[in-house]
């Protein structure tokens, strides 16, 4: 006959569950209350340590943030109430138990403990270490926030032209000394006081500039001229061009930089800054004549050389003349350009200065003071070409066949461009500031660029594939906002690809060139 192995007078034990803490000067052990006498995984902190006691067994669970005071008394106590009750001989022990390594007679105690992982054989190993394992997890954490309030913001305004003129006086009022400095092989020298405001996109260049500080004189002092006191301050910027290496920021930390601070303490400052990406307060020490060259320096020029001369933001404090390839297409009624053609010599020849029938007359002139400035007038003759006043040779000679061009610049009124990003942990769009250029286009995001007309969503080469689905549904809220705002000017959405981009969105972009090649 078949006999139960089990007591017919049998009841379970209930497992009591204790906290041990530290009270005021003595040690607590309260009782854990357990709901429905079902014990949970969710019961134990990782910063406290606990004893469960189960009759034949006494676990001593011992947290990863709890602390060694708590852990040391926990042990002890754990003897303590081993001794208090009566239990099974033989088979009855106390067992430390640390988090995260739990053995199976401990987790046996509790009714959710699942060491059970549940695996997807249809993911691959590149999702699963971008989005993780649990995949509910993380669509929780993506739709919780999304910062989309730059898209409803208005257009950042521009400088006024006589604030911006303002700017610049004081700015270079404040100016005391600047030296500036360029790396030749492996070493600073000094920059020819002629070549001061010409930069090439393969070369670094350091700018030492002393401004002075006036001393704020204590409250009643009667101040006169000779009482005046004077304190300055020394920013050194480094000027790093789009093509040029990382070689030369740490040629500069490790020379320089340390030279200057030897110098000048606590008051000196160093602002590293790139291409196009400049402070305006650096751009006014130019005094809107920067002119920004293809290639290194002291290598051979090239016979035609064609520059642009555009203010981002029609503000003249972001006004620079950047070297652009040799394309009558990318001529705009709106802008001035230069172009040098060298005769055989290469040390004499014609600049043209071309003025477009819609640009601004305080440019015109700038155009040509730049030509005068940095093209010696005795060995190259300049002649100013207004729109549609073009000799022949102007075309043929210098761009080449010429080619149809835009008329107008009406989309400097309305371009803005945004940043799409996860980098704060959730989906947010920024603004760039008015004065953006190529080098914002970062790989990671996606961008959306606004012309007036179209609305492009532009791909980085490794941003993601929720960021894609998430700036795409951001663009189309975009453009629903703008029917609204600007009913007379409705927008079209586009895709642009990294590499591929058409002429409507280059145009939106001052010195347009080939992406810079960034090593995997």
């Amino acid at each position: 006959m078949f006999q139960e192995h089990v007591p017919e007078d049998f009841e379970p034990v209930i497992p009591r569950l204790y906290q041990v803490g530290l009270g005021m000067g003595y040690l607590e052990l309260p009782q854990v209350e357990i709901p429905h006498n079902k014990l949970t995984p969710s019961l134990l902190n990782t910063k406290n340590v606990y004893i469960l006691d189960c009759l034949s067994d006494v676990f001593v669970w011992i947290g990863k943030k709890s602390t060694r005071l708590v852990r040391a008394a926990s042990l002890k106590l754990s003897q303590e109430l081993f001794q208090m009750i009566e239990r099974p001989e033989g088979y009855s022990l106390v067992t430390r138990v640390q988090e995260g390594s739990e053995n199976q007679v401990f987790k046996s105690k509790f009714t959710t403990w699942d060491d059970v992982i549940a695996v997807d054989f249809t993911r691959t190993a590149e999702s699963v270490q971008r989005t993780g394992a649990d995949l509910s997890k993380w669509a929780e954490k993506q739709e919780t926030r999304a910062d989309l309030s730059a898209l409803f913001a208005p257009r950042q305004p521009s400088v006024a032209e006589t604030e911006a003129v303002q700017l610049i006086e004081e700015w270079n009022e404040d100016l005391e000394a600047m030296e500036a400095f360029v790396l030749e092989g492996k070493k600073f020298v000094r920059l020819p006081e002629n070549e001061l405001g010409v930069f090439y996109t393969q070369d670094c260049y350091v700018f030492l500039c002393r401004y002075w500080i006036p001393v704020e004189s204590p409250e009643g002092a009667v101040e006169d001229e000779e009482s005046v006191e004077e304190d300055f301050q020394c920013v050194v910027y480094f000027w790093q061009g789009r093509d040029a290496g990382n070689m030369g920021w740490l040629t500069f930390t490790f020379s320089l930089q340390k030279k200057f601070e030897s110098l000048f303490g606590d008051k000196l400052e160093v602002v590293r800054t790139h291409q196009q990406q400049e402070s305006f307060k650096f751009l006014s020490h130019f005094k809107r004549k920067m002119l920004i060259r293809t290639g290194k320096r002291l290598t051979t020029p090239n016979d035609i050389e064609f520059y642009h001369l555009r203010s981002n933001g029609f503000s003249s404090l972001c006004t620079r003349c950047i070297q652009i390839p040799t394309d009558s297409s990318l001529l705009n009624s709106a802008f001035c350009y230069i172009l040098k053609v060298a005769f055989n010599s290469k040390d004499s020849g014609i600049v043209y200065v071309w003025i477009g029938n819609k640009s601004r007359d305080d440019e015109a002139r700038l155009a040509e003071e730049i030509a005068t400035t940095y093209y010696n007038p005795e060995n190259y003759s300049l002649q100013i070409l207004n729109e549609g006043e073009e000799p022949e040779n102007f075309f043929w000679v210098g761009l080449g066949v010429s080619k149809p061009y835009e008329k107008d610049a009406e989309f400097m009124n309305y371009t803005r461009l945004f940043r799409c990003s996860n980098e704060k942990g959730y989906f947010i769009i920024s603004e760039k500031c008015s004065d953006f250029c190529q080098d914002d286009l970062a790989d990671d995001d996606i961008m959306i660029l606004d012309n007036g007309e179209q609305v492009f969503l532009w791909l980085g080469s490794k941003s993601s594939e929720v960021e894609v689905k998430l700036a795409y549904k951001s663009a189309q809220v975009y453009i629903q906002h703008l029917r609204v705002k600007q009913s007379e000017k409705p927008r079209k959405l586009f895709a642009s690809l990294k590499g591929r981009e058409s002429r409507k969105f280059t145009k939106c972009f001052h010195g347009w060139a080939l992406h810079k090649k960034v090593a995997d």
